[in-house]
């Protein structure tokens, strides 16, 4: 993930903080801080044990312990994604980095169809985790009331109090069936075990949907942003979630070789810029590799003729506006692997190479097709 920063590794996986949760951590620190005396009752109220306030609201107190907090729910939710990835690590898939940011942590894993024998017992692992941290600190939280010093004691089960609602609470919001959050997951892996995966994938995403709206309104009429973020999460989410299950479905089995053109119309790296533009127009290729000595050494697509002014592209040839060392594939490549390189680098064609030689050229259009045709 862009705008992020590796802090070391644990089982292998690389964590990653993004810069969203340096801005949260003080923002929390000081919602938690200027609130403290109230939620000191609250926590109080609910665990039945006096708390002093002598050290709780003396001074920059308040802050600290808010940012103590803070951190400490991070730690949680770095927990909850690390259950999340030891399971699926050990189930076989691949764990590419854990991402902790504004609104908790995100696993990238291996992009493949979901088994949901796998899915749900990974499902369920993050929010139990949760959980499992919850009782653990409301057992701290109740130890903490023997410390013979009542203003530390205070401390103390102000701390672990809170971290202990805060645990238990994201136990029960991750469990609601807001696809792709952890409860989503888990009404998908029940439904698929009923129906195709690919309608499972969709009535999950649905229903992400609707819980998405339901907190950008709830949010709206609470004037609170934080609600109103994560239904943008949660639709924006549901709707990739939804399009890369059915492109890994439709595209499954099918190799670059299946669909690349061929053979490859190319050009020299000396023919005029203006040329290109006339074989575009004859060819209705909007991109062509640039070869010379039989070796590929770049692409040229219309685009980098459009940003040469009419007037200098006699005075231009290929090789001055291509695009060199462009990404290749072999003929046996998935073609899911194609796509998400196209969808990741922002390009519409990959050069296939085959024992050095151009034996084809796979485009967006390409893959199109062939996902309407076995949709059909």
């Amino acid at each position: 993930m862009e705008a992020s920063l590796q802090i070391g590794k644990i089982a292998g996986i690389p964590v990653r903080l993004h810069f969203t949760f340096l801005l949260v951590i003080p923002l929390f620190a000081w919602i938690i801080g200027s609130q403290i005396e109230l939620t000191t009752e609250l926590i109080a109220a609910l665990f039945g044990l006096p708390i002093d306030l002598t050290l709780i609201t003396a001074g920059w107190m308040p802050y600290i312990l808010g940012t103590v907090v803070a951190l400490g729910l991070f730690f949680g939710v770095f927990i909850h994604e690390m259950a999340h990835s030891l399971l699926a690590k050990s189930k076989g898939i691949k764990i590419n980095s854990i991402t902790l940011l504004i609104l908790g942590g995100i696993s990238s894993m291996e992009e493949t169809i979901p088994d949901p024998k796998v899915e749900l017992p990974m499902a369920l692992a993050g929010p139990l985790t949760s959980l499992g941290v919850g009782l653990i600190s409301v057992a701290f939280a109740y130890a903490s009331a023997l410390v013979p010093n009542e203003p530390l004691a205070g401390v103390l089960i102000f701390v672990w109090g809170y971290l202990g609602v805060l645990n238990i609470l994201l136990f029960g919001f991750n469990l609601l069936p807001a696809f792709p959050m952890d409860g989503g997951r888990v009404l998908r892996a029940w439904l698929a075990k009923r129906m195709p995966l690919h309608r499972a994938t969709r009535i999950a995403a649905d229903v992400g949907r609707a819980f998405a709206v339901i907190f950008g309104i709830v949010g709206f009429i609470l004037f609170n942003p934080i609600l109103i973020i994560i239904a943008f999460f949660i639709y924006i989410g549901a709707n990739q979630e939804s399009t890369m299950l059915r492109y890994n479905v439709l595209l499954q089995d099918v190799s670059v070789s299946d669909v690349m053109n061929s053979p490859v119309v190319s050009v020299p790296p000396t023919i005029p810029v203006g040329r290109v533009l006339e074989t575009m127009y004859e060819t209705k290729h909007l991109g062509l590799p640039v070869v010379e000595n039989d070796t590929l050494i770049g692409i040229v697509a219309l685009a980098d003729v459009q940003k040469i002014p009419p007037q200098d592209r006699e005075a231009l040839i290929a090789k001055d506006i291509m695009t060199r060392n462009p990404i290749t594939l072999p003929p046996s490549a998935p073609l899911m692997e194609a796509l998400r390189i196209m969808s990741g680098r922002n390009i519409g064609r990959i050069p296939v190479i085959e024992d050095g030689n151009l034996v084809g050229i796979v485009t967006r259009t390409d893959i199109v097709r062939v996902m309407e045709l076995r949709e059909a």
